[in-house]
């Protein structure tokens, strides 16, 4: 490989690895400010600062938004609201890593569905295999399972969310992240006002609430561009599965939590599942 190549493959390796450690060191902040707001008042100002970063960084209302357009794009910006507000319930039960390990099934499962190959329900069974492993199955088992599904709800909102984004982001390019926040801020905005009340409005949530939806927002999806830029998309796919690994890793180093050996081999087996799946269908195209 020649040295610009590898240099930019290395560059978009540390992009990818550097947003998903912003996303999660947000989240795990996030979580520290529960008890102040709850999990609904934290949604609400994290969507809405964020809304307004990425409002005023890419200026979307230059370009016009086609007619045809505005019912994938309500629905993309209400299924980034929903999955915003699942994935924070979940957090507030469950660890980080746990949860972010049940989300990735969604579009892991996307990926799956649209499979024809033998080989791909190898992936398949390791998805299931971990899944089954976080489940609170046995009678010691310690996981809310009221957690466990407000993460899966996230999953198939996060599947859902790809689709839509496919739809308008082929019109709207990065500006359709931007429009789909706004979109969810119409909701999560009184949700969260009603669980919260003013709390969410005092100086010091609101400050911190810019940092989390710099830090969950602004930053990672700006460094996600720069990384998909970079390296192919079978080697950003397979960065991108490590996500329950730095999620569980941010919640242990900000939040103190511990995840036991079974718990962290469920999580080995999504993420080599969201791995395979994603070279085997790049190796499709």
């Amino acid at each position: 490989m020649p040295a610009p190549d590898r240099n930019a493959t290395l560059i978009g390796i540390a992009a990818a690895f550097g947003s998903q450690a912003s996303m999660n060191l947000g989240a795990s902040v996030a979580k520290h400010l529960f008890p102040v707001v709850g999990a609904f008042g934290m949604t609400a100002l994290r969507v809405a600062l964020a809304a307004v970063l990425l409002m005023a960084l890419r200026r979307p209302w230059r370009r016009r938004v086609p007619r045809a357009l505005l019912p994938a794009l309500i629905a993309y910006g209400a299924m980034l609201g929903l999955m915003n507000l699942l994935i924070y319930q979940a957090f507030a039960r469950i660890p980080l890593g746990i949860a972010t390990g049940i989300e990735v099934i969604g579009p892991l499962g996307l990926v799956l569905a649209a499979s024809r190959r033998r080989a791909d329900f190898v992936w398949l069974a390791a998805a299931v295999c971990g899944l089954v492993l976080l489940l609170p199955l046995r009678a010691h088992d310690r996981l809310d399972p009221v957690g466990i599904a407000f993460a899966l709800g996230a999953a198939g909102c996060w599947a859902l969310y790809i689709i839509y984004g496919k739809r308008v982001s082929a019109t709207l390019g990065r500006d359709a992240v931007a429009w789909g926040m706004l979109v969810s801020v119409t909701f999560t905005l009184p949700v969260g006002l009603a669980a919260s009340g003013t709390a969410m409005l005092s100086p010091s949530v609101l400050a911190t609430g810019l940092a989390i939806a710099a830090l969950s927002s602004a930053l990672p999806y700006s460094l996600e561009m720069e990384a998909m830029r970079r390296v192919p998309a079978a080697v950003f796919g397979i960065l991108v599965s490590a996500s329950p690994a730095v999620a569980a890793l941010a919640g242990f180093v900000v939040l103190g939590e511990v995840l036991s050996p079974l718990q962290w081999c469920a999580i080995l087996c999504i993420i080599t599942a969201a791995a395979g799946s994603a070279l085997s269908a790049t190796r499709r195209v």
